[in-house]
Protein backbone atom coordinates (compact mmCIF):
# COMPACT_ATOMS: atom_id res chain seq x y z
CA UNK A 1 0.00 0.00 0.00
CA UNK A 2 1.07 3.43 -0.67
CA UNK A 3 1.95 5.92 1.64
CA UNK A 4 0.44 9.37 1.98
CA UNK A 5 2.91 11.85 0.82
CA UNK A 6 0.64 14.95 1.40
CA UNK A 7 -2.06 15.76 3.98
CA UNK A 8 -4.15 19.00 4.21
CA UNK A 9 -6.81 18.45 6.83
CA UNK A 10 -9.75 21.28 7.17
CA UNK A 11 -7.05 24.08 6.24
CA UNK A 12 -8.00 27.69 5.62
CA UNK A 13 -5.86 30.26 4.95
CA UNK A 14 -6.33 34.38 5.80
CA UNK A 15 -4.31 37.27 4.53
CA UNK A 16 -4.51 40.84 6.11
CA UNK A 17 -3.43 43.60 4.00
CA UNK A 18 -1.43 47.05 4.85
CA UNK A 19 -4.89 48.15 5.58
CA UNK A 20 -6.05 45.92 8.13
CA UNK A 21 -8.79 43.95 5.94
CA UNK A 22 -8.74 40.08 6.20
CA UNK A 23 -9.24 38.13 2.97
CA UNK A 24 -10.37 34.37 3.34
CA UNK A 25 -8.47 33.29 -0.08
CA UNK A 26 -8.90 29.30 1.20
CA UNK A 27 -11.73 27.87 3.35
CA UNK A 28 -11.60 24.30 4.80
CA UNK A 29 -9.79 22.57 2.53
CA UNK A 30 -8.90 18.95 2.95
CA UNK A 31 -6.65 16.79 0.39
CA UNK A 32 -4.61 13.91 0.43
CA UNK A 33 -2.11 12.51 -1.85
CA UNK A 34 -0.48 9.27 -1.94
CA UNK A 35 3.12 8.55 -3.08
CA UNK A 36 3.49 8.76 -6.90
CA UNK A 37 0.37 10.44 -7.57
CA UNK A 38 -0.43 12.92 -9.71
CA UNK A 39 -3.31 15.59 -9.14
CA UNK A 40 -4.57 18.89 -10.80
CA UNK A 41 -6.29 21.78 -9.36
CA UNK A 42 -8.47 23.78 -11.31
CA UNK A 43 -10.20 26.56 -10.72
CA UNK A 44 -11.12 30.34 -11.14
CA UNK A 45 -8.66 33.45 -10.62
CA UNK A 46 -7.88 34.07 -6.60
CA UNK A 47 -10.09 30.22 -5.10
CA UNK A 48 -6.48 29.73 -3.31
CA UNK A 49 -4.69 27.12 -5.64
CA UNK A 50 -1.35 28.61 -5.21
CA UNK A 51 -2.39 29.72 -1.51
CA UNK A 52 -2.50 25.74 -1.50
CA UNK A 53 0.74 24.99 -3.12
CA UNK A 54 2.02 27.35 -0.50
CA UNK A 55 1.23 25.69 2.28
CA UNK A 56 2.39 22.45 1.48
CA UNK A 57 5.96 24.31 1.15
CA UNK A 58 5.80 25.27 4.53
CA UNK A 59 6.20 29.51 2.92
CA UNK A 60 2.12 30.06 4.25
CA UNK A 61 1.33 28.41 6.72
CA UNK A 62 -2.10 27.56 7.27
CA UNK A 63 -4.46 30.37 9.77
CA UNK A 64 -6.25 27.15 11.12
CA UNK A 65 -6.37 23.44 10.10
CA UNK A 66 -3.22 20.84 9.35
CA UNK A 67 -0.67 20.34 6.79
CA UNK A 68 1.39 17.28 6.83
CA UNK A 69 3.88 16.53 4.18
CA UNK A 70 5.24 11.79 5.05
CA UNK A 71 3.40 12.12 7.79
CA UNK A 72 5.10 14.82 9.77
CA UNK A 73 3.58 18.33 10.28
CA UNK A 74 5.06 21.01 7.95
CA UNK A 75 7.28 23.36 9.73
CA UNK A 76 9.81 24.73 7.43
CA UNK A 77 11.08 24.29 3.71
CA UNK A 78 11.07 20.42 2.78
CA UNK A 79 14.34 19.64 0.97
CA UNK A 80 12.40 17.10 -1.04
CA UNK A 81 9.95 19.05 -2.68
CA UNK A 82 10.79 21.04 -6.06
CA UNK A 83 8.59 23.80 -7.43
CA UNK A 84 7.83 24.75 -10.94
CA UNK A 85 6.87 28.26 -11.40
CA UNK A 86 5.09 29.90 -14.21
CA UNK A 87 7.76 32.41 -14.89
CA UNK A 88 11.34 30.51 -15.87
CA UNK A 89 12.62 30.57 -12.33
CA UNK A 90 16.54 30.43 -14.07
CA UNK A 91 19.44 32.12 -13.61
CA UNK A 92 20.17 34.35 -16.64
CA UNK A 93 23.75 35.02 -16.10
CA UNK A 94 24.29 30.95 -16.01
CA UNK A 95 24.59 28.66 -18.93
CA UNK A 96 22.17 25.83 -19.26
CA UNK A 97 24.36 23.20 -17.54
CA UNK A 98 25.25 25.73 -14.81
CA UNK A 99 21.43 26.24 -14.43
CA UNK A 100 20.99 22.88 -13.95
CA UNK A 101 23.65 21.62 -11.85
CA UNK A 102 23.28 24.48 -8.95
CA UNK A 103 20.90 22.73 -6.93
CA UNK A 104 22.90 19.63 -6.15
CA UNK A 105 26.12 22.15 -5.88
CA UNK A 106 23.75 23.71 -3.12
CA UNK A 107 23.15 20.76 -1.71
CA UNK A 108 26.51 19.65 -1.20
CA UNK A 109 27.83 17.57 -4.04
CA UNK A 110 30.87 18.67 -5.37
CA UNK A 111 31.08 20.87 -8.49
CA UNK A 112 32.35 17.98 -10.64
CA UNK A 113 30.10 15.07 -10.05
CA UNK A 114 27.14 18.13 -10.40
CA UNK A 115 28.05 19.38 -13.97
CA UNK A 116 28.23 15.20 -14.82
CA UNK A 117 25.25 14.60 -13.23
CA UNK A 118 23.53 18.06 -14.98
CA UNK A 119 24.84 16.74 -18.24
CA UNK A 120 22.76 13.70 -18.24
CA UNK A 121 19.71 15.93 -17.44
CA UNK A 122 20.62 18.15 -20.54
CA UNK A 123 20.32 14.95 -22.54
CA UNK A 124 16.86 13.90 -20.64
CA UNK A 125 15.34 16.67 -21.50
CA UNK A 126 16.68 16.96 -25.32
CA UNK A 127 19.15 20.20 -24.77
CA UNK A 128 22.06 18.46 -25.84
CA UNK A 129 24.24 21.40 -28.07
CA UNK A 130 22.87 23.74 -25.90
CA UNK A 131 24.83 23.06 -22.78
CA UNK A 132 26.62 26.38 -22.99
CA UNK A 133 23.92 28.33 -24.12
CA UNK A 134 22.35 31.63 -22.17
CA UNK A 135 18.49 31.51 -21.32
CA UNK A 136 18.29 35.13 -23.41
CA UNK A 137 19.38 32.55 -26.31
CA UNK A 138 16.84 29.97 -25.59
CA UNK A 139 13.23 29.54 -26.47
CA UNK A 140 10.16 29.72 -23.89
CA UNK A 141 10.20 25.72 -24.27
CA UNK A 142 13.43 25.43 -24.16
CA UNK A 143 13.66 27.44 -21.16
CA UNK A 144 11.04 25.38 -19.56
CA UNK A 145 12.72 21.94 -20.29
CA UNK A 146 15.74 23.59 -18.15
CA UNK A 147 13.29 24.57 -15.41
CA UNK A 148 12.46 20.73 -15.68
CA UNK A 149 15.54 19.38 -15.51
CA UNK A 150 16.72 22.25 -12.92
CA UNK A 151 13.85 20.30 -10.51
CA UNK A 152 14.26 16.86 -11.59
CA UNK A 153 18.04 16.97 -10.51
CA UNK A 154 17.27 17.31 -7.25
CA UNK A 155 15.08 13.64 -6.86
CA UNK A 156 12.15 15.61 -5.23
CA UNK A 157 9.46 13.35 -3.66
CA UNK A 158 6.97 16.10 -4.08
CA UNK A 159 6.45 18.13 -7.02
CA UNK A 160 4.55 21.35 -7.22
CA UNK A 161 3.57 23.02 -10.35
CA UNK A 162 1.87 26.57 -10.62
CA UNK A 163 0.64 26.67 -14.31
CA UNK A 164 4.67 26.03 -15.37
CA UNK A 165 2.97 25.78 -19.40
CA UNK A 166 0.65 28.91 -19.13
CA UNK A 167 3.03 31.01 -20.89
CA UNK A 168 3.40 29.16 -24.13
CA UNK A 169 1.88 28.40 -27.63
CA UNK A 170 -0.46 25.40 -27.86
CA UNK A 171 2.18 23.17 -29.82
CA UNK A 172 5.45 23.87 -27.27
CA UNK A 173 2.62 23.30 -24.17
CA UNK A 174 2.12 20.43 -25.81
CA UNK A 175 5.31 18.68 -25.82
CA UNK A 176 6.57 20.03 -22.32
CA UNK A 177 3.38 18.17 -21.26
CA UNK A 178 3.97 15.10 -22.94
CA UNK A 179 8.10 15.88 -21.55
CA UNK A 180 6.77 15.93 -18.32
CA UNK A 181 4.94 13.23 -18.30
CA UNK A 182 7.79 10.93 -19.49
CA UNK A 183 10.15 12.46 -16.45
CA UNK A 184 7.31 11.82 -13.86
CA UNK A 185 6.82 8.07 -15.23
CA UNK A 186 10.40 7.83 -14.55
CA UNK A 187 10.77 9.25 -11.06
CA UNK A 188 6.97 8.69 -9.92
CA UNK A 189 7.06 11.83 -7.45
CA UNK A 190 4.03 12.99 -6.13
CA UNK A 191 3.11 15.65 -8.09
CA UNK A 192 -0.02 18.47 -7.39
CA UNK A 193 -0.32 20.94 -10.49
CA UNK A 194 -1.99 23.95 -10.28
CA UNK A 195 -3.81 24.81 -13.78
CA UNK A 196 -6.69 26.94 -15.29
CA UNK A 197 -6.49 24.97 -18.01
CA UNK A 198 -9.46 21.82 -17.99
CA UNK A 199 -8.05 20.13 -21.21
CA UNK A 200 -4.14 20.25 -19.27
CA UNK A 201 -5.55 19.06 -16.03
CA UNK A 202 -7.45 15.70 -17.57
CA UNK A 203 -4.54 14.91 -19.85
CA UNK A 204 -1.99 15.25 -17.39
CA UNK A 205 -3.63 14.24 -13.84
CA UNK A 206 -4.89 10.97 -11.82
CA UNK A 207 -7.25 13.23 -10.20
CA UNK A 208 -8.93 16.86 -10.96
CA UNK A 209 -9.87 18.73 -7.63
CA UNK A 210 -12.34 21.72 -9.04
CA UNK A 211 -12.22 24.75 -6.66
CA UNK A 212 -14.64 27.43 -6.36
CA UNK A 213 -14.34 30.98 -6.28
CA UNK A 214 -12.95 32.36 -3.50
CA UNK A 215 -12.50 32.20 -0.92
CA UNK A 216 -11.83 28.50 -2.24
CA UNK A 217 -13.18 25.08 -1.32
CA UNK A 218 -13.51 21.74 -2.93
CA UNK A 219 -16.78 21.46 -5.52
CA UNK A 220 -15.79 18.13 -6.85
CA UNK A 221 -13.15 15.68 -7.67
CA UNK A 222 -13.04 13.67 -10.33
CA UNK A 223 -10.38 10.00 -10.98
CA UNK A 224 -9.30 9.76 -14.43
CA UNK A 225 -8.82 6.90 -15.57
CA UNK A 226 -7.39 7.28 -18.91
CA UNK A 227 -4.52 4.95 -19.64
CA UNK A 228 -0.59 5.47 -18.72
CA UNK A 229 1.55 5.70 -20.62
CA UNK A 230 -0.64 8.88 -21.78
CA UNK A 231 0.26 10.56 -25.08
CA UNK A 232 -1.27 14.18 -24.23
CA UNK A 233 -1.72 14.48 -28.24
CA UNK A 234 -3.86 11.68 -28.92
CA UNK A 235 -5.87 11.11 -25.22
CA UNK A 236 -8.12 14.47 -25.85
CA UNK A 237 -9.74 13.07 -28.42
CA UNK A 238 -11.31 10.09 -26.33
CA UNK A 239 -14.88 10.14 -25.88
CA UNK A 240 -13.99 9.70 -21.82
CA UNK A 241 -11.11 12.61 -22.44
CA UNK A 242 -14.13 14.51 -23.97
CA UNK A 243 -17.19 13.93 -21.53
CA UNK A 244 -14.75 14.36 -18.50
CA UNK A 245 -14.00 17.73 -19.73
CA UNK A 246 -17.42 18.66 -20.52
CA UNK A 247 -18.50 17.43 -16.43
CA UNK A 248 -15.94 19.40 -15.56
CA UNK A 249 -16.52 22.30 -16.96
CA UNK A 250 -19.85 22.26 -15.83
CA UNK A 251 -18.76 22.30 -12.28
CA UNK A 252 -16.47 25.05 -12.80
CA UNK A 253 -18.61 27.11 -15.46
CA UNK A 254 -20.94 28.62 -12.44
CA UNK A 255 -17.77 29.45 -10.54
CA UNK A 256 -16.34 31.61 -13.38
CA UNK A 257 -19.47 33.35 -14.30
CA UNK A 258 -19.68 37.12 -14.19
Amino acid sequence: MKKIAIELTNVSRKFISPTGVSTLALHDFSMTLHEGDFCAIVGPTGCGKSTALGMITGLSPPSSGTVRVFNQPVTKIDPNIGFVFQADAVFPWKNVIDNISIGPIYRGTNKREAKDKAAEWVRRVGLSGFEYHYPHQLSGGMRKRVALAQTFINEPKILLMDEPFSALDVQTRALMQDELLGLWSENKASVVFVTHDIEEAIALADRVIVLTKGPGKIKSSYEINLPRPRDVSTARYSTEFINLSKQIWSDLKDEVHI
